[in-house]
């Protein structure tokens, strides 16, 4: 029987918590040093173990088994946000690595786990998921040729060249190789905590709709421009706030939340009224119709504000992706290995942050597992779950592939 070996996948995960290591975290930007070392290090992990391995020309780690069929495809990535924690993205790729193993160990299930570490969920370059999205075929060579990091390392070509990848072609998927994807994650928020329950199932990966609110009034002297002729920018993107936060609960769904992530006063001086100001905003559910909700809420609101004067407001739709649902078939192989190895110890719920796995869901049936973060804490070094928690994770894990593997 395929079971998960938890202390061997505990190992691995501390093992490469020493790759970059920062504090209690990591530091592994997309291409960096630090994270090609991590990509070389699960290299060779699945070599180990046989598997036909490559690290491909966007830095796409893909370990295929060397065995009869069917596959289950599993992964996350390896790279992390600045100074950020040790367990997002990596623990998924080592449950998958955990699963290729305890797979290729059992005698009563036949088949083969391939292992992918996809590169920069994070976003380094230029917008998310340029990994998945190339193992699925929708980036394309002038998506790559587009994209700068954020830090400022470069262009993506740059970097891919430094990291000595430049002209290893990027792998394809074959979507008929694949029963299905699995993807584990800590879960970065703190609901699973909060229940005390150890396994997260997830049913679909929330949409976020990102917007830019640009406000214009009039520059003028602080001191010398009384308050009832003032056309402040600042105060107007204030205003629109204050009513967002007033209006949205009254609107919004049981799981939507809201974000002002950036704001911006021109020119920015302490002595001088703003005469422009924008705002990123976004918000994000997994139901549709809430979404068109919030988002007719927020047209009204901007149309408000700009017709009270005196500035003027306008607002820009910087992307409106839609939710991802998970495939019932392998997140029904979860919730069934939670019940036999944790029963009544587990949440069926949405997620709230962006995944691989809502690129991967477009192409082949998708499913998601989380473990809980304490605190709820994620992208930033003091990011932790218990061992506890790893180990009975990885136990689901292996057991609900392996079951999606015999169903196969």
């Amino acid at each position: 029987m395929a079971k998960a070996n938890p202390d061997r996948a505990l190992k691995d995960l501390y093992e490469l918590r020493e790759i970059g290591a920062y504090k209690t975290g990591v530091h592994r930007p997309t291409l960096s040093p630090e994270d090609m070392e991590a990509r070389q290090w699960l290299a060779n992990k699945l070599q180990a173990i046989g598997h036909d391995t490559v690290i491909d020309g966007i830095a796409n780690v893909v370990g295929q088994a060397n065995a009869p069929g069917p596959y289950v495809l599993g992964g996350s990535h390896l790279e992390s946000q600045n100074h950020a924690g040790w367990l997002d993205g990596a623990l998924g790729v080592v449950y998958a690595l955990e699963a290729a193993r305890a797979v290729a160990e059992a005698s009563d299930v036949q088949g083969g786990v391939d292992v992918i570490a996809f590169a920069d969920e994070e976003g380094h370059f230029s917008g998310s998921f340029l990994g998945s999205k190339s193992f699925t075929g929708v980036l394309t060579e002038e998506n790559m040729d587009a994209a700068v990091d954020r830090s400022g390392r470069g262009t993506l070509r740059h970097c891919l060249a430094e990291a000595g990848l430049a002209g290893r072609p990027r792998l394809q998927m074959d979507p008929n190789r694949y029963a299905a994807f699995f993807e584990a994650h800590i879960e970065q928020g703190d609901r699973l905590e909060t229940a005390g329950q150890s396994i997260g199932i997830v049913t679909s990966i929330v949409a976020i709709w990102q917007y830019r609110i640009t406000f214009e009034g009039q520059q003028n002297h602080a001191g010398t421009t009384t308050m009832a002729s003032r056309k402040d920018a600042g105060k107007a993107m204030m205003n629109l706030w204050h009513r967002i936060e007033d209006a949205f609960p009254r609107i919004a769904g049981p799981f939507s939340v809201w974000t002002v992530g950036r704001v911006n006063l021109e020119p920015g001086g302490p002595s001088i009224i703003p005469g422009r100001a924008e705002m990123i905003f976004q918000f994000r559910d997994a139901e549709m119709h809430t979404l068109e909700r919030m988002h007719t809420c927020l047209e009204q609101l901007v149309t408000d504000v700009a017709a009270a004067g005196p500035c003027t407001a306008e607002l820009e739709i910087l992307g409106q992706l839609k939710p991802a649902l998970m495939a019932p078939g392998p997140q029904n192989a979860i919730i069934e290995a939670a019940e036999t190895l944790t029963p009544n110890d587990y949440a069926i719920m949405p997620s709230g942050a962006a995944h691989d796995a809502q690129v991967m869901a477009a192409h082949i049936p998708s499913a998601m597992m989380f473990v809980p973060s304490i605190n709820g804490i994620s992208h930033h070094w003091s990011e932790n779950t218990s061992d506890e928690h790893i180990k009975r994770g990885a136990e689901v894990y292996v057991d609900a592939v392996a079951r999606v593997l015999r169903a196969t």
